[in-house]
């Protein structure tokens, strides 16, 4: 069980505007991700240290976006001014997790704008609409090499070094099935008006820059 991407809701100025601002911030350029068809979906991609990367997405003007749990958690955070949505959780095998929570994960897929599918199983967003300070989890299909955290400039790459959440430490590391504090990253459990991520400090070439 590992980190495997954070998700930011873009703003009202939209997607593209959303990455340029968070991408100015880190000193890093984000690449067009392309589109989620299953969840009403589109997100733009920045590769980070470690084999962890981060995801800016919005909402599509499509039926999926208001089926979909995914579509409609984005929608929901950026209907309410963007920001922090989710962090996400790998792990090699969904089935204990799906036996855990008694159902099936969701088949993912994303159409990168080169052609390329990515594919991928993903369950707890459910969860993650009812409670933001929990991570959903997530099993990757097809090729390692395709994963968006992988780029040729990887190890010049911004890196996560702490994560502020507002949520029952209990809770998550309960929902894990495993204790927080192994997580690779250093966790604030910190109080704010809403539960969920509340900010992420980044390692750069400029220093630390806290993105809230």
């Amino acid at each position: 069980m590992r980190l495997d991407h954070l998700s930011y809701a873009a703003g009202p100025e939209g997607l593209g505007a959303t990455a340029q601002r968070l991408g100015a911030a880190l000193g890093a350029g984000f690449r067009d991700g392309g589109l989620h068809p299953r969840f009403g979906t589109r997100n733009f991609v920045l590769p980070l240290a470690n084999g962890v990367y981060l995801e800016v997405v919005t909402a599509l003007d499509h039926p999926a976006a208001d089926k979909a749990p995914f579509g409609q958690a984005v929608k929901a955070r950026s209907e309410a001014g963007g920001g922090w949505l989710a962090w996400v959780v790998a792990v090699d095998d969904l089935a204990p997790i799906e036996q855990r929570l008694g159902r099936s994960a969701v088949d993912g897929h994303r159409r990168r704008p080169d052609g390329v599918d990515l594919t991928w199983r993903q369950i707890g967003v459910l969860d993650l609409l009812d409670d933001p300070a929990l991570p959903f989890f997530i099993q990757w299909l097809g090729d390692p090499a395709l994963h968006p955290a992988v780029a040729p400039d990887h190890a010049q790459a911004p890196g996560i070094t702490e994560v502020e959440i507002c949520g029952d430490a209990r809770k998550v590391g309960d929902w894990l099935g495993e204790p927080v504090a192994r997580a690779e990253f250093q966790i604030d459990w910190v109080d704010d008006d809403d539960p969920g991520l509340v900010a992420v400090h980044f390692s750069t070439e400029r220093g630390v820059v806290r993105i809230d």
